[in-house]
């Protein structure tokens, strides 16, 4: 068995992944022996990230290898794990999105997984995604493909239904483990501090979640055999009381608390992704009759973005530049979510984490190919998803139509057919109108067009 691991970075340039592979890619004793091969279509952002690599590496005198490309299929021969972590302008067209949903009365507080935003985000990005999964096949058919790509139960659904000789699974990091479940524990007064946190607690602590990614929601929280669902609960409803109308800290985090209550008064389960979960539900986009306690969402601003963006560049230069030292660099960062779980994988760790797979009877009360974000086992031979039990009625029907429209998305991406993409416009549980879906498709194909398939336009 090779020493390490040969991993590949599709979109070496992320915001929120390049970085930290890097850094876990380095310290780790299962990968730094191996390979990271960084690809990014950007010349000029993939020498950055290059450079930051090679500094890295030499500060801790360590033998991964590091390979760069703007071609992928110069780097993925010999790949074990390709991590899929790039998007095509993302902040602009997110901002289109939002703006021309607005326009007909849609409210999206995030736009890059549900309502017309994530419909048209899997339009941009998944036909990348299949075409690069085209090369996998051809080049390392026997590597992992990891989506890191929103929508990104879309994109890995897509990826199990148009490349299913693949071996893959998709991701996203809010539910990353374990310090997920700590937190949960910290508010149920299990522990006090961080500090407290052991095995024995963890192993008594019976705490399942499930629901489509951004869409999940805690529905089992048990400590040695007693609910702790009404107390975690209630110190999100004394944080919730402390809530201002938070308008200065994004449109994500807005009434967060409040909003996590207020769902768990009504449903009896606790979101656990609510900064997304609000825009998945039409409560909040201010069409009732009678005035809401908690106003209508707040808009995703593109401006945060752009300056969040600006200030990861001008970080990963100041490395490069050596005007902040490398020390610098490995104290301040941490393990990503993927390259974690591609570190339990190889060293045979027998970890578990979230992970967007097939339900294959996690959940006995939903279809076995349903997927969805549940704990899994994860080893080579892939995630194998823990019991989870029945999805609540009502919950269950919410998270069906989820999916349905993610995948009618994806079908529409791959055949460019009109008539299925405003079928998953009408699955969207954003979308009331045929008339007003018909003329955001029109509008939105009209203004993104220099990143969508030709065929669209035949």
């Amino acid at each position: 068995m090779k020493k390490g691991p040969k991993i590949v970075i599709i979109g070496a340039g992320s915001l929120f992944f390049g970085r930290q592979a890097i850094w876990q890619c380095c310290t780790s004793e299962y990968l730094n022996k191996g390979i990271l091969g960084l690809v990014d279509r950007d010349e000029v952002n993939l020498e950055r990230m290059r450079t930051l690599a090679l500094k890295a590496v030499k500060h801790l005198k360590v033998p991964l290898k590091i390979e760069a490309s703007t071609n992928a299929e110069e780097v993925l021969k010999g790949s074990d794990f390709v991590v899929l972590s790039f998007a095509d302008r993302s902040v602009k067209f997110r901002e289109i999105d939002c703006e021309v949903a607005l326009k007909y009365g849609i409210r999206m507080c995030s736009g890059d997984t549900i309502g017309p935003g994530g419909i048209f985000r899997t339009l941009r990005e998944f036909p990348h995604i299949l075409d690069y999964c085209k090369k996998i096949e051809k080049i390392c058919p026997e590597a992992w493909v990891i989506n890191y790509i929103n929508p990104t139960a879309a994109n890995g659904m897509g990826i199990k239904l148009f490349a299913p000789k693949l071996k893959s699974f998709a991701l996203c990091d809010g539910l990353h483990m374990p310090h997920v479940k700590r937190h949960y524990a910290l508010r149920a007064g299990i522990i006090s501090s961080p500090e407290e946190w052991n095995d024995d607690i963890d192993k008594n602590f019976d705490f399942r979640i499930a629901g489509p990614n951004h869409f999940t929601w805690l529905l089992k929280a048990e400590y040695k055999g007693s609910d702790q669902s009404a107390k975690i609960a209630k110190a999100l409803s004394i944080e919730a009381a402390k809530e201002t109308n938070g308008y200065d800290i994004g449109a994500k985090a807005v009434f967060n608390n409040s909003i996590t209550y207020q769902l768990y008064e009504i449903f009896g389960y606790i979101p656990t992704c609510t900064g997304h979960t609000k825009e998945y539900l039409r409560f909040w986009q201010g069409l009732g009759k009678i005035n809401e306690k908690i106003p209508p969402l707040s808009i995703w601003e593109a401006s945060d973005r752009y300056r969040v963006h600006a200030d990861m560049w001008a970080e990963v230069d100041s490395y490069n530049l050596n005007i902040k030292g490398m020390d610098e660099f490995f104290k301040k960062h941490k393990p990503d979510h993927a390259t974690d779980i591609i570190e339990a994988m190889w060293g045979g760790l027998k970890k578990a984490f979230f992970i967007n797979t097939f339900n294959n009877g996690a959940v006995p009360n939903m279809p076995d190919d349903a997927f969805l974000e549940m704990l899994c086992d994860m080893s080579m031979d892939g995630p194998k998803p823990r019991f989870i039990g029945n999805a609540p009625i009502g919950l269950r029907g919410l998270w069906s139509q989820v999916l349905d429209s993610h995948q009618l998305s994806v079908e529409a991406a791959v055949s460019c057919d009109k008539n299925i993409l405003l079928r998953a416009f009408l699955c969207d549980p954003l979308v009331s109108s045929i008339e007003d879906s018909k003329a955001m498709i029109d509008e939105l194909l009209a203004r993104e067009k220099d990143a969508l398939p030709e065929k669209w336009f035949k």
